[in-house]
């Protein structure tokens, strides 16, 4: 009887065991940012993006691996330790650019988990992986650039080339993860002196370029105000040329109207014509016309003459 009791109560007690495992094993949650594969045998069998409670077969069956959707940052070059000061790793930001100069350079990674199958059995870590695609893709990159354009003017071009390699390195190695941006941090010299050489080759450039500005703006303005005095010069010529076309077309009506009262009787029109010019030319004479015979007619300012006529003519009366 003891034995029986004793094999029951193991018994029980294992049981008891089995059932809490299934009890605890069974039902797992699924946070609003996470993503859950659920494992049979060591297989990936599904996977759960819903967020609540599910259930599963129990652990030895089934097991689940709950990972995040957030978005990563992979830091290339230095970290950031508990004390939030950064540790800076120049062995592995050191590189040479195309023509041969050594450059320092770190840059952040932004990444996400696209399919977790893959990010659990594709690779053993696959974020060592990621850090080796971007050393080896920022080392290209910057291999094949001058330091003028990786410390200047050349740092955007830079990242997106090193997205676009980093993103075809991970693409073939198939990990399950998705690259969503490259931003490069500092690109600098080991070397304080040529630093400050380069810092003063930027800062003419800066200057270059402000001056450049400043004169286009310059010759943009005084184009401008060329094009306008151009534009009224043009104006006041149009404006000209349609008066004198308009009174030069008023001169020949008045001409043509003159010239058909002429025809209608030329002598009356020829002796008025003549009378006005006088009238024009010798606004203050007093005209006296004579007919000799009726056929000639001759046109003298008497009126000066009368003056000199009534002095000669005093001079005689006192003589006598």
């Amino acid at each position: 009887m003891g034995v029986k009791r004793t094999l029951m109560m193991v018994g029980l007690g294992i049981f008891g065991v089995i059932a809490l495992i299934t009890v605890f094993t069974s039902w797992y949650t699924v946070d609003e940012s996470e993503q859950a594969v659920v494992i049979t045998f060591g297989r990936a069998d599904e996977m759960v993006t819903n967020p609540g409670l599910h259930f599963k077969l129990p652990w030895p069956v089934q097991s689940v691996e709950i990972l995040s959707k957030e978005t990563f940052s992979l830091q290339f070059g230095y970290k950031q330790n508990k004390a939030g000061d950064l540790e800076a790793y120049d062995a592995e930001t050191k590189m040479i650019t195309g023509d041969e100069y050594i450059v320092l350079t770190d840059l952040v990674v932004q990444w996400k988990i696209t399919d977790p199958r893959k990010f659990l059995f594709n690779a053993q870590s696959p974020e060592e992986i990621l850090h080796s695609a971007t050393s080896s893709a920022i080392r290209s990159i910057i291999g094949s650039s001058t330091i003028d354009a990786a410390l200047t003017d050349g740092k955007a071009e830079i990242e997106a080339k090193t997205r676009d390699l980093l993103v075809s390195l991970i693409e073939k190695y198939d990990i399950g993860i998705g690259v969503l941006g490259v931003k490069l941090q500092d690109v600098e010299l080991p070397n304080k002196e040529v630093r400050a050489a380069f810092t003063a080759v930027t800062d003419a450039r800066e200057t270059k370029n402000t001056k450049t500005n400043e004169a286009q703006k310059y010759m943009n303005q005084r184009k401008s105000e060329a094009e306008g005095e151009k534009d009224a010069i043009i104006s006041k010529a149009q404006g000209a040329k349609t008066a004198r076309i308009e009174q030069a077309q008023g001169d020949v009506a008045v001409f043509n109207k003159m010239y058909e009262q002429y025809k209608g009787n030329q002598q009356i029109t020829r002796e008025r014509l003549i009378l006005e010019t006088l009238e024009n030319v010798l606004p203050k004479a007093q005209i006296y016309i004579m007919n000799d015979d009726g056929s000639t007619m001759k046109y003298l300012p008497l009126q000066p003459l009368q003056p000199q006529q009534a002095q000669t003519d005093k001079k005689e009366g006192s003589g006598n």
